[in-house]
């Protein structure tokens, strides 16, 4: 019947073996997050954090660790919410089996949010910011983050919650510059729908009302991160799939107040006010640095009684959010694709830090009277691709042609990227922009939001056989000679160390020039690194090495290239420069001495004992 409330919810995954409690006291600086880390990557249970140093509240992580725990919680409602998604995405669906669909209407129309009118949980009790667990990821961060929050904005021009947007954007509540307990720190992009509301704000000169909730139904905050459909109110879709519906209300001051969440935190944003945030161990695998971002004014901390705080760890994948990302695609199906004529998949590659690498699968339909062995429809849809929504982020992607093989999964790195290098012509198929915008939180551009792109595009027949080993006796020019195999067609290389452009595009030159002189055939692609044997030693490590460390039009190099008529193209192979350049954020470490501590909870009567 669904949950109402996260202590609902981690009862219910407690007596079913799916959570269990951390006793023990723990630091919220490093020590919550490195337990969590170790938890997920065993893939182990929902953590409950019982005693946390320096607050009084409890914490819970890793609800949706694992696919098969968030099925488990949505187990009454998941079918009916990919029924209603369709509906959304294809409504002639309903009109060709209305039956089908009867119950998903009638979820649908019981989820409208409910205002309430008194006896909210919610106002048991007041606290401060301070008071709140201040959990740290990494030992570079600025502060203590909320990195589990549900952020409601609504539209000035248009008031009412069923015009609003419920996103999560990551909080920094304490470090910088903030003044404790009466600012936070807000970071987003103006695209985003809190940026539309603040931009719509800012125009009338008036501030905007931020309420930021934390905890409540599971629903909730998986609501806040679900790319849906124009005009799908998140607030309805937390109701049908917790089958509760939204419970709100307005405070004295008419800021929106979830009634069923654990925490509310209220304040407003005024027009031009900024003040530094971060940095922050960001989903990329690196810390996005210290920027100018909206600061907000704090009026109320509000919670409920016996309140749960509800967090996440933010890192380089697989993290959770790896696992929201597969509940996700679990709900939606293929809605991405229905949107865009021709596209049968797309993959926002999670190994690469989800933004920088998209895979895609295409249909070949403008000459269907003959056989055109050249991409041509595929590189339409590559351009929508590139400006939709949060795919509009990515720097590389790789498309295909789905007439070439209709089996290709393209979830399987390796397979898909070695039918793209069978086929890929590189005199041809390789097309860039230049001098546009890529994501907020990826810093191997020329700028703040600025890089490139580059779409690799295979249609036809295979043109080469790939390589699966190193050939005997195989031999490079310096300084790029130590060669290690990746996956089949690709090679890592590492040699000397990055110092800047001007310098690496004579050596580049140089080392092409001599380097045609190997025998690379069945090699298309050769990733320069810092360390090949990392590099190589996973398909995870190889495309976020090459990935996250490079940007397309700086950084892509060829054997025997060529302009002609403004189009790049080589002879092959193709280079991607992907060692570490001096303007790139640091990657994430983690903090040894922190590693050892959880080492003693996994101990003989520790907490973790049996679990990591």
């Amino acid at each position: 019947m669904g949950y109402n409330s996260l202590e609902a919810c981690v009862a219910d995954l407690e007596k079913h073996g799916h959570l269990i409690r951390i006793k023990e006291e723990v630091d919220p600086y490093l020590e919550m997050a490195a337990i969590h880390m170790r938890v997920f990557d065993a893939e182990g249970p929902a953590l409950y954090f019982e005693n946390i140093k320096g607050s009084e509240f409890p914490a819970v992580s890793n609800l949706f660790g694992t696919l098969d725990r968030s099925k488990f919680m949505f187990r009454d409602s998941l079918d009916h919410l990919k029924k209603l998604v369709d509906v959304k995405m294809n409504p002639a669906a309903v009109l060709k089996n209305p039956f089908q669909y009867i119950g998903s209407s009638m979820t649908a129309l019981g989820a409208l949010p409910w205002k309430k009118k008194s006896g909210a949980p919610i106002l048991h009790g007041k606290t401060s910011i301070s008071k709140l667990p201040q959990i740290v990821n990494w030992p570079m961060d600025g502060g203590a983050f909320v990195t589990m929050p549900q952020v409601y904005t609504e539209d000035v021009a248009k008031p009412g919650i069923m015009q609003a947007n419920l996103g999560m954007y990551r909080i920094q509540l304490s470090g910088n510059d903030y003044l404790p307990d009466q600012e936070i720190g807000l970071h987003y992009q103006l695209h985003r729908g809190i940026g539309v509301h603040q931009t719509k704000a800012n125009a009338l000169g008036k501030p905007l009302k931020v309420s930021i909730f934390v905890g409540g139904p599971p629903a909730h905050p998986l609501s806040a991160v679900m790319p849906l459909p124009e005009g799908l109110s998140e607030m309805i879709f937390a109701g049908a799939l917790g089958n509760r519906r939204f419970r709100y209300f307005y405070d004295d001051e008419g800021f929106c107040i979830s009634a069923d969440a654990d925490f509310v935190i209220t304040g407003t944003v005024y027009p031009n006010e900024n003040k530094p945030e971060g940095p922050f161990g960001d989903h990329i695998g690196y810390y996005s640095l210290t920027h100018p971002f909206p600061l907000m004014k704090v009026h109320n901390v509000y919670h409920k009684k016996n309140p749960i705080w509800s967090f996440t760890v933010v890192g380089r994948p697989p993290q959770e959010d790896t696992s929201f990302g597969a509940l996700i695609h679990e709900i939606t199906g293929a809605a991405i694709p229905k949107e865009i004529s021709g596209l049968h998949a797309v993959n926002a590659v999670d190994a690469a830090g989800v933004h920088p690498l998209l895979f895609a699968i295409g249909s070949e339909r403008y000459t269907p009277y003959q056989r055109v062995d050249r991409p041509q429809e595929i590189l339409t849809i590559a351009n929508q691709i590139l400006g939709k929504n949060q795919l509009s982020l990515a720097k590389y992607l790789f498309i295909s042609a789905h007439e070439d093989n209709p089996q290709l999964d393209i979830y399987d790195i390796p397979a898909f990227l070695g039918h793209i290098l069978e086929r890929i012509d590189l005199t041809r198929d390789v097309h860039f922009q230049t001098n546009t915008t890529i994501d907020t939180l990826d810093y191997s551009g020329d700028g703040l939001n600025a890089g490139s792109k580059v779409v690799f595009a295979a249609a036809g027949t295979k043109k080469r056989t790939l390589g699966r080993e190193l050939p005997a006796n195989f031999e490079l020019p310096r300084p790029f000679n130590q060669a290690k195999f990746v996956i089949p067609g690709v090679i890592a290389i590492d040699g000397q160390a990055f110092s800047t452009y001007e310098h690496e595009s004579e050596i580049m030159a140089e080392w092409c020039r001599a380097a045609a002189a190997s025998s690379l055939e069945g090699f298309p692609l050769i990733v320069l690194c810092d360390d090949a044997n990392f590099t190589a030693a996973t398909v995870n490590n190889f495309v976020w090495t090459t990935f996250t460390r490079s940007n397309p039009a700086y950084d892509i190099y060829g054997i025997n290239s060529f302009t002609a008529f403004k189009h790049w193209g080589c002879e092959g192979p193709l280079i991607i420069d992907a060692r570490t350049k001096p303007h790139h954020a640091p990657a994430l470490i983690k903090d040894e001495a922190v590693e050892r501590r959880v080492d003693q909870l996994a101990a003989k009567g520790g907490s973790l004992h049996g679990v990591i």
